[in-house]
């Protein structure tokens, strides 16, 4: 794709020439993103942070990563907050923030909905969730994360078994990621999840004619053997009827570090899109494992910021000048467990 004043809204935008040069110019944003040098590249250029549901980790990291470049950043973070409340069309609203703004980084409840923003936008948008459809950035940054830690132990993406476990229904991150992983060959992917929260059929065909290998199922111990990359998911509750049908669900699938030492080899790694539910009833991915070197969440939400760098240099086209503009850090900088 041609990335300059693109729209970033869905996976399958990305060929796999495409996701290869994202992660090579991620990889170069590593001493920004570390504070070992400044850039001003996006100095007086203007992010509008448009989250119209609730997040952290995506809104921060993505508001950080502008920020590393230089830009500012402008936020709504509540659709009572905003005119949509009082009856405006995403439209009006699209045409309004577009002049405000340089980029726009949108999440909304409803799928198609960043989509439909993008159309009326003036700037370039970025899909940072819309509903349970899709997530791009972050198949994106689950992607480089996979390949980072795979290349740690000298295997590739190509031939890997990865087991995705959870809420597959609703989790727009494992329906992002599912079709990322189209562009590799001869994968063995399992689906852990209740019968009623079962990764989207469409989902699952095209992984079949794809040509890999896909099993689903309720039982997650005998699953477990074997895998290279663990990817658990919370239960989605915001998209539930009522918070007592999340909850049927809720702790079905745990995983500690007795299971783990059980049923997993040495080196599986664990991943999460976090925020992980640690509740008692729910407690999918225990606090037990926060030692174990597998444990991979908190490399994924740092790889975060370095993809959406990555994306933001991709699309306002200055992948080139960000060194033109460098310099040295004046603060003490230094970052304890790495």
């Amino acid at each position: 794709m041609e990335f300059p004043g693109s729209h970033i809204l869905s996976v399958n935008q990305f060929s796999r020439e495409d996701v290869e040069y994202i992660f090579q110019v991620a990889d170069s944003m590593q001493p920004y993103a570390n504070r070992e040098r400044i850039t001003k590249v996006l100095d007086g250029a203007i992010l509008g942070n448009m989250f119209f549901e609730p997040s952290t980790r995506t809104r921060v990291s993505f508001g950080c990563a502008f920020n590393l470049l230089g830009g500012h950043v402008r936020e709504t973070t509540d659709v009572k907050s905003s005119s949509l409340t009082k009856g405006e069309s995403l439209y009006d609203t699209a045409r309004v923030i577009s002049g405000y703004s340089d980029v726009v980084v949108m999440r909304h409840p409803q799928s198609g909905s960043v989509g439909e923003f993008a159309k009326a936008s003036r700037v370039p948008v970025i899909n940072g969730g819309d509903g349970p459809n899709e997530h791009p950035s972050q198949a994106v940054l689950d992607l480089y994360t996979i390949r980072k830690e795979l290349h740690s132990q000298n295997r590739s993406i190509n031939g890997m078994k990865i087991a995705m476990v959870g809420d597959l229904k609703h989790g727009r991150t494992v329906h992002s990621l599912s079709q990322l992983l189209l562009l590799y060959d001869d994968l063995k992917i399992r689906l852990i999840s209740p019968a009623e929260l079962r990764m989207p059929e469409s989902i699952v065909d095209i992984l079949k004619q794809k040509g890999h290998e896909v099993l689903e199922t309720e039982d997650m111990e005998s699953e477990l053997a074997g895998n290279d990359i663990l990817y658990l998911t919370r239960i989605q509750e915001e998209r539930f009827a009522s918070k007592e049908e999340a909850d049927s669900y809720r702790g079905r699938f745990r995983l500690n570090q007795a299971i783990y030492t059980r049923y997993c080899e040495p080196n599986t790694v664990i991943m999460h899109p976090l925020p992980r539910d640690s509740r008692a009833e729910a407690n999918e991915l225990d606090n037990d494992l926060n030692q174990n070197p597998g444990l991979a969440i908190f490399r994924q939400t740092d790889n975060g910021v370095l993809v959406r760098m990555a994306l933001f240099a991709l699309i306002l086209d200055v992948v080139h000048k960000i060194d033109d503009t460098s310099s040295d850090v004046g603060w003490y900088t230094e970052r304890r467990f790495q």
